[in-house]
């Protein structure tokens, strides 16, 4: 008799400096994605905390420090506030299309911009067509790119000002990296839109899960994520939900930002 599937082998990346946390370093645990059962396997491996990159699930496995935090947003019960409302009503017009997940010389400039605007020097500047391709390509999960346009005029196709890389889970939406137009005055605060059309969109789909990937407790930079109600937490006992009081407080010392910063895990997978 033999197994339906391999048990996948993990592996261990050296220390690097960590991106986000002065004076540490990070290290990872991975494992491929590949055969008939690669989204099996995903959903299994993003219950416990891991992330995909192109063919690649890992999460961090950092010796002495524990700060990075899986996180994701329980959809049916998330009730948007006066200003995520506000947020929701500005953008919409914007037309909403999940597309196959094939990247376009259109995403690859937006995404371009965004990079030089919102994070210049980081690893993914350094990013040609070709890798963009492969970020986007290269999956062999349910992925695809939701691309955010503008009303188009006159039978012509609106103005791409956001996308989003999303693989559906078993259980959710997984949003693995998001960009957007950030000279758009008029729609500031599109980064948290695009995360809150996730979860509504993942809502009415019937699917119990946002996945923001991880929270890093002490970074100012990772604090955008506990915007959303109810959060969940994943801690050696499993999915928890984030006490009031604490989810308050991070509340209180979220950066005075208006997108999400660059997810941990892409800086590094890029870092060249």
């Amino acid at each position: 008799m033999t197994a339906p599937f391999r048990f996948p082998r993990f592996f261990v990346t050296n220390p690097s400096p960590c991106p986000y946390l002065p004076g540490r370093s990070e290290r990872k645990v991975f494992t491929e994605l590949n055969g008939d059962n690669a989204a099996e396997l995903n959903d299994a491996l993003g219950r416990i905390g891991f992330r995909r990159s192109q063919n690649v699930a890992y999460r961090p496995s950092c010796a002495d420090c524990s700060a990075c935090v899986s996180v994701r947003v329980v959809t049916d019960e998330f009730r948007p506030n006066a200003t995520q409302r506000k947020l929701i009503r500005r953008n919409s017009d914007l037309t909403v299309t999940a597309c196959k997940p094939w990247s376009t010389e259109e995403q690859y400039a937006l995404l371009q911009r965004y990079l030089s605007a919102r994070h210049p020097g980081g690893g993914m500047t350094e990013m040609d067509e070709m890798d963009f391709a492969d970020m986007v390509e290269q999956t062999p999960v349910d992925s695809h790119v939701v691309e955010y346009r503008e009303p188009g005029v006159d039978g012509r196709v609106g103005k791409l000002v956001g996308a989003c890389l999303t693989d559906r889970q078993g259980d959710g939406l997984s949003m693995i990296y998001s960009f957007f137009d950030t000279e758009l005055d008029n729609r500031p605060g599109l980064g948290n839109f695009i995360i809150m059309d996730h979860i509504l969109r993942a809502a009415a789909a019937g699917l119990p899960y946002v996945y923001l990937g991880y929270w890093v407790d002490g970074s100012a930079r990772m604090q955008y994520k506990v915007r959303y109600r109810p959060l969940e937490k994943l801690s050696r006992a499993g999915w928890v939900r984030f006490d009031p009081d604490e989810q308050d407080q991070a509340i209180r010392h979220v950066a005075q930002r208006d997108e999400p910063p660059l997810p941990i895990e892409l800086a590094s997978m890029f870092r060249k």
